[in-house]
């Protein structure tokens, strides 16, 4: 009888042909298949293991990873959460091929790359010949070749019933070969594990076979090895493209980032530049610019000043290609433009380039949100002093005495500056709120149709996250359906702050030091910074907080304050929560009174909601009313307790009823929504 220890299992494991006990039904440990022949097996607990993967050897020089032995385990060598194959693509749940470079072979994935290496035909394939791509269909739409990741339609594939296809072509790719644009060194298939990307068409291919020198760190795709000769896409250039196979350093024209093998060249236009660059669209729509921007092989500036890409803020070579929009003089790296595809859409002509801009550029005239009743001439300037405003039945009249404390219906703030009253009932907007067009094409946001001006709203804001009330432009998508708020639909790529010296640039996300304005961490937030003196100030913090606002704590208007001029530490208390201050960071100061508070104890209470607005709460039958409670606080009828600040109130006199805004069953909605 024989007899085999295995590292896997604490007693020996004794050898079964198979031929006994026809009916039983024995699973691999292993791999987890059924055993079909030879195996062994513990007598004294369930425990099996197939012929082949009993053998298998603890440490495998894996032909498709070169650099590093793959070493046998039991289990996923992760603590949370089971591998991916890198053969199959599937879960790995049981005994696995490990490298520490995190590539991961199921057992029977192992074995069958060995057989794909000396080409056993008859044990890869179902049938004696390939099976052509014209007798499947539902399948081979959702599988893809393991070699190069492609789909298997159109063409001839071979298959195995673990789920392992190929390409015929790809099972008949040699192991190693001498290429043109690498020729130190051999080529050999293997996997991508440094996920390097393929020196002709500069794109990175994560899972699959590539032809690669591991000392050079060079890569071709298994398509990309045999380049087109010429290619040529008239939407992109008037002239054919011709294949330069040779290792030759140049600057992409098209993009601006260099290359080191395979160049394409149009000789007419003398330009050198990537096969990837080769179909590049002319024109796009960017979402990190209101107009259309075109692809410019050089721009022409004769002051020779620098210019800075509004995206990643390093500079652009305007000797090499770059988007660019010649009316607003906006410059963007072509790599940056093209990061991600729903930054961006193609525009197919010139006629829609025009077309589009053109409509871009009236479309704050084309759809004003109001029309002028009354207007007087002050200078040389005529001035709108009476409108009739969409969201408003009445009149509305412009005024620069402001007497009293109002908020602006449109965007919840105070109001400071000239705006736009109703002299027969409780509304008002500053000017500005009162000028925004109708529909307005929305800077970041993916969708290309303009968003829709509406009125009389309660939402949460995508951009900005708070719940506002007033005005929100709508994205009329059927799947979007997002709410911005009119403070957000502006967000500069640049700006100067009365916190900081220099200009500001904007930056997507950015890890580093805490925010010079809260304090708070700014790591993955999008944040203003001056890079010169790495001074960095949340997004948010710049573009949301007010210069000047109003607490219950103090009668008069508060300030927004970025520097501490008292350096005595007994001064630095915030006189709402009568905690102490960081003098480094911005806070809110009543000059008269001499109070200061922490920014996020005067805007603790949703700033964004006008107080004096109305809700319809759904478990109460009456409408309620935003309102401030400063003295005599009631209580609130679902919590008992007294409402201290912001609540809603019925409007009926008689109702006396009040909650805290935290009770209201919209409250709820949006913070779980």
């Amino acid at each position: 009888m024989e007899v085999l220890p295995h590292f896997s299992h604490v007693h020996p494991l004794v050898f079964n042909d198979g031929r006994s006990h026809k009916s039983e039904e024995v699973y691999c440990c292993a791999c987890g298949e059924l055993v079909s022949g030879s195996r062994f097996s513990c007598v004294n607990c369930g425990f099996h293991l197939d012929k082949n993967c009993a053998e298998a050897p603890v440490e495998m020089n894996h032909p498709f990873h070169r650099k590093h032995n793959l070493k046998l385990m039991t289990s996923s060598p992760y603590v949370e959460g089971n591998p991916i194959c890198g053969f199959c693509n599937n879960i790995c749940e049981k005994f696995v091929y490990h490298c520490s470079c995190n590539l991961v072979f199921h057992i029977k994935c192992a074995f069958l790359s060995y057989k794909f290496l000396v080409k056993n035909f008859r044990e890869l394939v179902h049938q004696d010949k390939p099976i052509s791509s014209e007798c499947h269909s539902q399948e081979l739409k959702r599988v893809q070749c393991f070699a190069c990741q492609k789909s298997l339609l159109e063409s001839d594939y071979i298959s195995h019933d673990s789920g392992f296809y190929l390409h015929k072509k790809c099972f008949e790719l040699p192991l190693e070969i001498s290429h043109l644009s690498h020729r130190c060194h051999s080529l050999f298939l293997q996997f991508n594990s440094d996920h390097l990307p393929c020196q002709i068409c500069q794109e990175t291919q994560h899972q699959g076979l590539v032809y690669c020198c591991s000392t050079c760190m060079f890569v071709l795709h298994i398509e990309c090895v045999s380049p087109p000769v010429t290619i040529e896409d008239p939407s992109s250039h008037e002239h054919p493209f011709t294949r330069c196979l040779r290792q030759l350093p140049f600057n992409c024209d098209v993009c601006g980032t260099s290359g080191n093998y395979v160049s394409y060249i149009c000789l007419a236009c003398s330009l050198m530049i990537h096969k990837k660059c080769i179909s590049l669209p002319r024109f796009i729509k960017s979402i990190w610019h209101n107009h259309p921007i075109s692809h410019k092989y050089f721009v022409v500036d004769n002051g020779c000043t620098t210019h800075d890409c509004l995206v990643c803020h390093k500079e652009v070579n305007i000797e090499c290609g770059s988007y660019y929009c010649s009316k607003c003089k906006f410059i963007i790296h072509v790599n940056c433009a093209l990061q991600k595809a729903r930054w961006y859409y193609k525009i197919e002509s010139k006629d829609d380039f025009d077309k589009l801009l053109n409509a871009m550029l009236e479309v704050g005239t084309m759809n004003p949100s109001f029309s002028v009743c009354k207007m007087i001439k002050v200078g040389e300037k005529m001035i709108n002093i009476e409108i009739e405003h969409f969201s408003h039945q009445h009149n509305l009249v412009l005024s620069d005495e402001v007497k009293e404390r109002r908020y602006c219906d449109g965007c919840s703030q105070l109001i400071l500056t000239s705006f736009y009253g109703c002299l027969e009932c409780d509304f008002f907007l500053h000017k500005s709120c009162a000028e925004l067009p109708k529909k307005k094409q929305i800077w970041g946001h993916v969708h290309q149709d303009p968003s829709v001006l509406t009125p009389n709203c309660l939402f949460r804001c995508s951009i900005c996250h708070f719940i506002c009330s007033g005005f929100a432009f709508k994205c009329e998508f059927y799947l979007c359906k997002e709410n911005i708020c009119v403070r957000c639909v502006e967000i500069p790529l640049s700006c100067m702050s009365g916190g900081h010296e220099h200009l500001l640039l904007w930056y997507r996300t950015y890890f580093g030091q805490c925010c010079n304005a809260c304090g708070n961490s700014i790591d993955g937030h999008a944040v203003y910074r001056c890079k010169a003196c790495n001074f960095n100030v949340h997004s948010v913090c710049v573009n949301l907080l007010p210069q000047t606002t109003w607490h219950k704590s103090d009668r008069h208007c508060l300030i927004l304050t970025y520097h501490e001029d008292n350096d005595y530490s007994q001064y630095h208390y915030c006189d709402v929560c009568e905690k102490e201050r960081n003098p480094n960071t911005w806070f809110y100061h009543c000059p008269i009174c001499d109070n200061s508070a922490h920014y996020f104890c005067v805007f603790r209470n949703i700033p964004f909601l006008k107080r004096g607005s109305e809700i319809k709460e759904s478990d109460h039958p009456h409408a309620l009313m935003f309102v401030e409670k400063v003295y005599d606080y009631p209580e609130c009828h679902k919590c008992g307790h007294r409402c201290m600040d912001l609540a809603l109130e019925c409007l009926d006199v008689e109702c006396k009823y009040i909650i805290h805004w935290e009770c209201s069953t919209a409250f709820h909605f949006f913070r779980t929504a």
